[in-house]
């Protein structure tokens, strides 16, 4: 597909919604979504998000990567410079660049909640390993695999790192990692739903059997919704992209929503539109077309 091939509509089982007015936030998703597949924003994505928020459209980046792993777009936030981490979990201050970050909101995953979660998922899903993502650093258990990038601030069974007496307790759990070996991701997450979706919410946006656990509600949709009442922006006038489970939600709730061209089967259920697939610079696609309809 060419590059700035047009956008198409969405097909006829997406979700219904209000009519779209005129923009003003952006929500973007950023690995699949605005990121090429080298991790990189590309020259014309930047010019886009400069141009954007020169027109007054705010830009928000909702991931569901934690704060310290913003570094890869902190160069590029305009405004407000505020950022949605993990799935929903915080919303970031990144002006003060890499390892500087402020928490601006934090949605915890409650201590009693994951432990319960992971008592019902050991039963259900045998060999089911852990990690505990904490707002100073990520723990995990010997069997979860290791992120050389971002090595464990301690190694223990999951029970153990959440316990009252951790010397981290005192950092809100953003979200609990799960991973197996052996299930398919979304024979993972419906079996992980039905086992205890009424306790936490669960999603995916890994290529592997890797489930991301946040409190009851929080989601990249339910903070995104409320930054922006805080602004008094209607999801009407919000225009959100994404490539994975864990952006449906967002998807649907915004007024005019695109699935990249290399979008999971949901996603491409949920948003109203598509656009081209992240090497492509969809993003940037959707935002130059908008611009020029102001």
């Amino acid at each position: 597909m060419q590059e700035n091939a047009p956008v198409t509509s969405a097909t006829d089982s997406a979700p219904a919604r209000p009519a779209p007015a005129v923009p003003r936030l952006i929500a973007t998703d950023l690995d699949g979504t605005l990121l090429r597949d080298d991790k990189s924003v590309s020259d014309r994505t930047i010019a886009a998000l400069a141009a954007a928020e020169e027109a007054g459209i705010e830009v928000f980046f909702v991931t569901g990567r934690p704060a310290r792993w913003m570094g890869v777009v902190s160069d590029h936030v305009h405004g407000h410079g505020l950022a949605i981490c993990g799935n929903g979990a915080a919303v970031v201050d990144l002006h003060g660049g890499p390892g500087a970050h402020r928490f601006v909101k934090v949605r915890p995953l409650e201590r009693e909640v994951a432990l319960d979660v992971i008592s019902v998922l050991r039963s259900a899903a045998p060999g089911t390993s852990f990690a505990v993502e904490r707002t100073g650093g990520i723990h995990h258990e010997l069997a979860y695999p290791p992120l050389h990038m971002d090595p464990a601030a301690s190694i223990a069974a999951a029970e153990k790192l959440l316990a009252a007496d951790n010397g981290s307790a005192d950092q809100p759990v953003l979200k609990l990692l799960a991973h197996h070996d052996e299930l398919a991701p979304d024979d993972f997450l419906a079996l992980a739903r039905a086992a205890a979706g009424h306790r936490a919410a669960f999603t995916r946006s890994s290529p592997t059997a890797l489930l991301e656990i946040s409190g009851h509600g929080v989601s990249k949709a339910s903070t995104l919704a409320l930054c922006c009442a805080e602004r008094g922006i209607s999801p009407a006038e919000v225009v959100a992209f994404g490539d994975m489970p864990n952006d449906v939600e967002m998807l649907s709730w915004a007024g005019n929503s695109y699935a990249m061209g290399n979008a999971h089967p949901s996603v491409l259920a949920a948003a109203s539109g598509r656009t081209v697939a992240n090497n492509e610079d969809g993003v940037a696609v959707v935002i130059e077309r908008i611009l020029r309809d102001l």
